[in-house]
């Protein structure tokens, strides 16, 4: 794995041009994974014990955090992202905050899952970010209020131990803890501002859940699927196209740039299990005069499975939703899409069932990481 960077200390204040100009980042080998706090999942941050300057809802917005030097408001400077006031101490012989003094927020992941990696973003945080960050994670069924979640009664695992970060920077953390989680405690220490959260990872279903359910989309990221791999991501990464509900614009799907040969694009998906497909939908929405010309789907049993053609190569419509029932269903743990010869699709959907091998392994799993 690649060495992680690490970012202490302020950055310059700013000087006037591009904001992002002196920002401090880094090639996060876990950026690969979904974001399990994806405002499109259903993740939200549902407590803070302070959000006096900045909203703690700011944390998950999906765009880069913007910077508006002339922006202020009767708070003060207006920031986007999650900033708390100045803690002090408890006296005029001790103003100082206390080691354990520090600020919280408590956020609900979009979909449980393993985390492989955080990143704490302190863009335009100059001088005002936290000395130090932590991350801590739990996993609580239900719906359980923020009270709940701070019970005494909840169990916290580490994720990220306090660890000293830097101003306008991308902080990413490795985390190499196999468990199943569902929220995370965001702890900047002793206070200060943080611009985003995301949280890479993988999802993992409860699969009393998805047998309840019986026929549902069995690559969906919301239900465990995955993207394994893709020929290109030039426009807009191929997660979209497993994303939750219809595409709302152009660039949330799949776009590749253009090709100038004989070649074609595609996509490889990892199922939640092993599982049997009985009917295909493939959805071309907003992408009108790049939508991909012709797709077609086949499936793999197993990691060293032969691929079979389950669809066709088939002709697409632009800005439209087609739908396939599969003559003969087709059993598989991998599925493949190509698209001729490129352009893009908004979303992938693949109904189906586990089968008993699928949803025994899915529930052994399960185990494994606590659940």
């Amino acid at each position: 794995m690649t060495a992680i960077e690490h970012f202490t200390g302020d950055a310059s204040p700013y000087g006037g041009g591009e904001p992002y100009a002196d920002y401090r980042t880094a090639d996060f080998p876990f950026t690969q994974y979904a974001n399990l706090a994806d405002r499109q999942l259903g993740a939200g941050v549902i407590a803070a014990n302070d959000e006096f300057f900045a909203m703690r809802e700011n944390l998950l917005l999906p765009h880069p955090a913007v910077f508006d030097p002339e922006h202020f408001g009767h708070k003060g400077k207006v920031m986007d992202g999650w900033e708390t006031r100045r803690r002090r101490g408890v006296s005029a012989e001790h103003p100082w905050p206390t080691e354990a003094d520090h600020d919280w927020a408590l956020v609900r992941l979009g979909a449980p899952g393993v985390i492989r990696g955080i990143v704490i973003d302190t863009a335009h945080f100059r001088g005002n970010y936290p000395q130090a960050v932590s991350v801590e994670g739990t996993s609580v069924e239900g719906s359980p209020t923020p009270e709940e979640l701070c019970g005494d009664d909840v169990k916290w695992t580490t994720l990220v131990p306090r660890t000293p970060v830097g101003g306008h920077a991308a902080n990413g953390f490795a985390v190499d803890v196999e468990q199943r989680f569902t929220h995370l405690r965001v702890n900047q220490h002793p206070d200060g501002g943080i611009a985003r959260l995301r949280v890479y990872g993988e999802v993992a279903a409860d699969p009393k859940w998805l047998t309840a359910l019986g026929t549902f989309d069995v690559v969906a990221l919301e239900n465990g699927g995955q993207v394994e791999d893709a020929s290109d991501r030039f426009y807009s990464p191929a997660t979209n196209t497993i994303q939750p509900g219809r595409s709302r614009k152009m660039d949330d799907g799949w776009e590749t740039r253009r090709r100038r040969d004989t070649g074609n694009d595609w996509i490889r998906y990892r199922l939640v299990q092993q599982s049997e497909i009985r009917a295909v939908e493939i959805d071309t929405a907003y992408l009108k005069g790049n939508s991909a010309g012709w797709a077609s789907l086949s499936v793999r049993d197993g990691e060293n499975g032969e691929w079979v053609e389950a669809l066709p190569r088939t002709r697409l419509q632009p800005d439209t939703n087609h739908r396939f029932v599969l003559d003969t269903p087709v059993v598989g743990t991998h599925v493949r899409v190509d698209i001729f010869p490129d352009g893009g699709i908004s979303r992938l959907r693949l109904f189906g069932s586990l089968t008993e091998n699928g949803a025994a392994k899915l529930a052994a799993r399960h185990q494994e990481l606590g659940g």
